[in-house]
């Protein structure tokens, strides 16, 4: 039987017991050191990060740079996390890729404590290293994932590192206040490179400017807007933010872009997962908002997006999440919502890679109590495909509505599996 990436990827723990960065570092080293064969952006903050890291990698493409880009979470599949020249990588390819991390990772488990071993991300985060350097790319964009200090991407020689944003997410790893959390990220920041800095609060500005001067580094604030003359594919005011940052991190890489080139980049480059339309009567989109922050940010492009009809948003969101701010932010863009819970097990949820059977939901009876609270008015339904379709229902009464799923990156590949199911009904 050949090998199968994803299966192997899926039987690995996600967090080790023992957090650092010697599990990687020995992995890397069993491996060649495939990060050093090529240039890097580290990308690291609270939001954005997927779309900063896409657009980044885009732009140095356009440029004449063989770019690749490392992304997390996936929605379906793990080859998902590996851009090549703009392209997820080829099955072959991964499947190749994955396979010399997982016999790596077999050497590196004996030499380490018992209980001890490579854990999924890191696996994975190798692995793309791995594809990365395979496919002789000169530069890449690297996303981070948890964090930045402890986070397994913390192995690159980045040359230039981009803060995207600070909020108050993953509190129980990284701290309870913003420049907690912050000073975590901002520890991946190498000497005598460069910052680049997005939209942060006063406090995280000061704190990246005792951090750039501590390591030799520039400093770079990324301005808040591309410029009016830019059309972006990737809707929303967040993502001109987005793309504004990608803009700064390219030109701190490479120096003067081609206005010509940039505005292609701008006008082509998709952020799947987010404000992404899956269907089209009714209009249905999906968001990965996850956190106060991203919802704040989601209900402030809907009016834009929708033209002012009435949205229905379909909602599941993470029992580790703080889900009565989210609702708090979205209800007053929403006309109604329809609560439910991400599946767990099922056709559904294997679309997701099962992401989520490891982590609850808020129950969907206490998602309506919080819209309540927020004054949304809202059903309960814990069958994700039924509350999709009832929510495409409600939207499709005249006058037609939007719906929105939201909540959770979690919900997107179960989101379009559900669509894609109802289609096939009839």
């Amino acid at each position: 039987m050949s090998f199968d990436p994803d299966a192997y990827l899926d039987s690995l723990e996600p967090i080790g017991w023992r957090l650092g960065l010697e599990r990687m570092h020995r992995l890397t080293t069993a491996l060649g050191m495939p990060q050093h064969r090529f240039a890097s952006i580290h990308v690291v903050g609270t939001n954005g990060k997927s779309s900063v890291t896409r657009m980044t990698a885009a732009l140095l493409e356009a440029h004449g740079v063989g770019s690749g880009a490392c992304l997390s979470p996936h929605t379906a599949r793990w080859a998902e996390r590996t851009l090549i020249h703009g392209e997820q990588i080829g099955e072959n390819d991964w499947a190749v890729a994955v396979e010399r991390v997982a016999q790596a990772a077999a050497g590196v488990n004996r030499s380490l404590d018992e209980g001890d071993a490579v854990t999924q991300f890191e696996a994975a985060t190798a692995a793309t290293f791995v594809a990365l350097a395979t496919a002789r790319v000169e530069a890449a964009v690297i996303e981070a994932g948890l964090g930045g200090r402890l986070d397994a991407t913390n192995t690159i020689p980045s040359r230039v590192t981009v803060l995207t944003s600070i909020g108050l997410d993953h509190t129980d790893w990284l701290g309870e206040t913003e420049p907690e959390i912050a000073a975590e990220k901002l520890a991946v920041l190498r000497d005598q490179t460069t910052l680049v800095v997005g939209r942060v609060s006063p406090a995280v500005e000061a704190l990246a400017e005792r951090a750039a001067a501590a390591h030799g580094a520039r400093l770079v604030r990324a301005p808040e807007d591309p410029g009016a003359e830019l059309h972006l594919l990737a809707p929303g005011g967040f993502q001109r933010r987005n793309f504004a940052l990608a803009r700064a991190a390219a030109e701190a890489f490479l120096g003067d872009l081609d206005p010509e080139l940039v505005a292609t980049v701008a006008a082509t480059v998709p952020v799947p997962g987010r404000l992404e339309r899956i269907a089209e009567h009714p209009p249905t989109y999906v968001d990965a908002a996850h956190n106060p922050d991203g919802a704040a940010a989601l209900a402030e492009a809907l009016p834009a997006l929708t033209g002012g009809r009435r949205v229905v948003a379909c909602l599941a969101i993470l029992a580790d999440k703080d889900a009565a701010a989210m609702i708090g932010e979205l209800a007053p863009a929403l006309d109604r919502g329809v609560c439910t819970e991400l599946p767990a097990d099922g056709p559904i949820s294997r679309a997701g890679g099962n992401l989520s059977a490891h982590r609850p939901s808020v129950r969907a009876g206490e998602l309506a109590r919080m819209c309540g609270e927020a004054g949304l008015a809202a059903e309960v339904e814990p069958r994700f495909e039924v509350a999709l379709l009832r929510a495409s229902a409600l939207a499709s009464e005249s006058p037609e509505g939007v719906v929105l799923v939201a909540g959770s990156h979690y919900a997107i590949a179960p989101a379009r599996a559900a669509l894609a199911a109802a289609g096939s009904r009839g």
